[in-house]
């Protein structure tokens, strides 16, 4: 849609506050720009809204999850795979789970804080095995930000000199747990790489933030903010500049554009009222999530953009890629009937294993990790008691997170049929796994009973067998959505240039995880930030040079 408004312009206009969106008004608007921000769900601050503290029986639900929080009632993340009138499809006889957020700071509010950077092997994936793309960009290009991001968000881990896990500049980590060092133990057997975990929670006060007091809740929002979310860390400063305008319940419908194809606002929907709004800006980035920010894209169209905006490749909502997973747990008796201790440390594993194999010798291309799993906070009571002091603390887990090639049969698409409460259209998507994300899963099972069983144990259950695909999780089940609006040097076959910058719109940029051109095995909020602080930082070097 083409429209004119005499509305306030503002420099720019950042759709969704999580990493990306976080990150981008947290530099444009020290940049010196005059930023707005749009935001669907609804405010959110950690320290007066989170649960950190809370008791299970401080509720009649007992903590017990619901529709609008899935992991648990005093989960930090307001959103879900089943949104109330915000609905999305799915091909015939195919499976996907879209997880959205619905709060100030997105996902950022519940995540594993697992920040691992990209390595050099994971930007030339095709130069190695000929298979997908190699991204615009390669880890040297990106070595800068993830070293400003170290210093600025702080993260925990240890310096190891491995190839394709690059060190950073890391705090202390804590100690591992009893079963973690049996973990380790038993990977050292196996030769298989365990090394202290790399998580974005402050074992020291860092920037004026306080050191983790290991209460082991992190995802419910940290009222200290000792961990990483947007509205704890980035939100504030940009906030404090007098230059950032947040405006939450606003759920994005369309980038408006001009005559000459260039974005001139955006449309949103205010959810309080059900009225269509729209902001004026001279240049607008889409943080949104991968697959929000393609559906926002697709719904652009207008005369200049009549397949949607930034998609003259055709490329909008194509090679969509989720991580691969998979879960093995065993009992490990040494681990049974130990007296009572603290074993909570910080909110997550404190060791974990990094790919250490060579792909040329397995029937996979792409490598994984593995996240362990386990501890003392497994609730009994009742007649169960006795057997539960007994089991408790002895159950071990093993959850590998892996690489998948993009592939032409997943992606999301417009449903022609479907809308949201709103009237916006929804996406429909289509998904399938190769045999390369099976075998590594079958793998990856494999890998867990062998260290299960060098520690002592047996696997619980059966092993996750071919019948039901190794057990590897459902497309969009890990969320970690990633490619729909992938980086290259061709506007043929990418939507967007080496600075996350659209070939079709040149006032038009993207700041989350829809640029990846591949997804390692690595989680990906660490690259969303780097990435964001580099396209963020060129935005404002070409507004000071007046070329945006």
């Amino acid at each position: 849609m083409q429209i004119a408004s005499r509305a306030k312009e503002y420099d720019v206009c950042i759709v969704g506050s999580g990493a990306g969106g976080g990150m981008a008004a947290k530099v444009l608007a020290e940049g010196g720009a005059d930023v707005v921000l749009l935001e669907a769900g609804q405010w959110w601050d950690a320290a007066k809204d989170g649960a950190m503290m809370a008791w299970a029986y401080d509720s009649p639900r007992r903590g017990a999850g619901s529709r609008r929080k899935p992991f648990g009632e005093f989960d930090g993340c307001i959103g879900g795979w089943d949104l109330e009138g915000e609905p999305y499809t799915t091909a015939d006889g195919q499976r996907f789970l879209w997880w959205r957020a619905r709060m100030l700071g997105g996902r950022t509010n519940h995540w594993g804080r697992i920040s691992l950077r990209f390595g050099p092997h994971d930007f030339k994936g095709r130069s190695r095995d000929g298979l997908g793309d190699d991204w615009p960009i390669g880890y040297d290009d990106m070595k800068p930000y993830y070293d400003k991001l170290d210093e600025l968000v702080g993260l925990f881990g240890t310096n190891e000199g491995l190839e394709n896990e690059p060190d950073g500049i890391f705090l202390p980590p804590p100690a591992p747990r009893a079963y973690e060092r049996l973990v380790k133990n038993a990977s050292d057997k196996l030769k298989i790489t365990c090394i202290p975990s790399r998580l974005s929670i402050l074992t020291k006060a860092h920037n004026g933030r306080a050191a983790c007091h290991y209460c082991g809740q992190c995802g419910r929002g940290c009222k200290t903010r000792s961990n990483f979310s947007s509205p704890s860390v980035l939100l504030p400063p940009a906030l404090a500049t007098g230059r950032l305008k947040i405006l939450t319940g606003a759920m994005a419908r369309e980038v408006l554009t001009n005559d000459e194809g260039r974005a001139t606002a955006v449309s949103y929907v205010d959810t309080a009222t059900g009225k269509t709004q729209e902001v004026r800006a001279k240049i607008v980035v889409l943080a949104a999530s991968a697959c929000e920010t393609a559906r926002l894209l697709l719904n652009s169209k207008s005369t200049r953009h009549p397949d949607g905006l930034a998609n003259s490749s055709g490329a909008v909502g194509r090679y969509l890629t989720d991580t691969t997973g998979t879960s093995v747990q065993g009992h490990i008796p040494i681990l049974e009937g130990l007296p009572p201790y603290n074993d909570d440390g910080a909110g997550g594993m404190h060791v974990y294993m990094p790919w250490w194999l060579d792909n040329r010798r397995l029937d996979f291309p792409r490598g994984y990790h593995i996240e362990p799993w386990g501890g003392r906070d497994m609730p009994g009571y009742g007649k169960l008691k006795d057997d539960y002091r007994r089991l408790y603390g002895s159950i071990v887990g093993f959850s590998g997170r892996g690489e998948m090639i993009p592939n032409k049969d997943c992606y999301c698409e417009i449903d022609p049929s479907v809308v949201d409460r709103h009237g916006i259209p929804v996406l429909r998507f289509h998904w399938k796994w190769s045999d390369y994300e099976l075998n590594q899963a079958r793998h990856m099972n494999e890998t867990a009973a062998r260290v299960i069983e060098a520690m002592g144990g047996k696997v619980v259950g059966r092993l996750p067998g071919k019948d039901k695909d190794y057990g590897l999780k459902l497309g969009g089940e890990i969320i970690h959505e990633a490619g729909t609006t992938r980086m290259g040097t061709s506007p043929r076959t990418s939507v967007l240039n080496e600075w996350c910058q659209a070939h079709d719109c040149k006032n038009l940029f993207v700041a989350d995880s829809a640029p990846f051109v591949s997804n390692a095995h690595k989680n990906m909020t660490w690259t969303i930030l780097a990435l964001s602080m580099r396209t963020s930082e060129h935005i404002v070097e070409e507004r000071r040079k007046g070329n945006l």
